[in-house]
């Protein structure tokens, strides 16, 4: 390896100043993008694709598109989703299945969306919630299925 003279250390180490120099400079003038979070936490919005936390939409009459067939559950590959439902005799005389419980353990969530894909029904969608945060991981546990509520009859 050949070694440098004392100017040409010198020269070379004023050159790399000078790359270093221009990459700051540049960076300085370039508009910012980065969100004033807690600031702006009223009109921060997420980007389209972001995955917040798994959520099941109720209309105004309380009630959802989820049949409780477990599809979701089944296609989950750390079981963060468990679906209890429950056989029901209709006044006709048929038996149905209806859901229970639809519990969602937010904390061991990888957020991959294949329950989403897998729900036959589109009842199940992640939302743009993104403050999670909590002492007790008990608490990342939550029930989607509102209480009182039921399968959305077909039109």
């Amino acid at each position: 390896m050949e070694e440098k003279s004392y100017i040409g250390g010198v020269v070379s180490g004023l050159k790399s100043l000078g790359t270093g120099l221009k990459t700051t400079m540049r960076e300085f003038f370039t508009p910012k993008i980065t969100e004033q979070y807690p600031e702006n936490r009223d009109s921060n919005e997420m980007f389209e694709r972001f995955r917040g936390s798994l959520t099941m939409p109720h209309n105004e009459q309380n009630e959802h598109k989820c049949v409780g067939c477990g599809l979701c559950q089944m296609a989950c590959p750390n079981g963060s989703i468990k679906v209890t439902s429950e056989f029901y005799e209709t006044p006709d005389g048929k038996k149905k299945k209806r859901l229970v419980k639809y519990e969602y353990d937010l904390g061991c969530c990888m957020f991959c969306m294949l329950c989403t894909r897998a729900c036959p029904h589109g009842a199940i969608t992640f939302d743009q919630s993104y403050e999670n945060a909590v002492f007790n991981r008990a608490k990342l546990v939550k029930v989607l299925n509102h209480p009182g509520s039921h399968v959305e009859e077909k039109k």
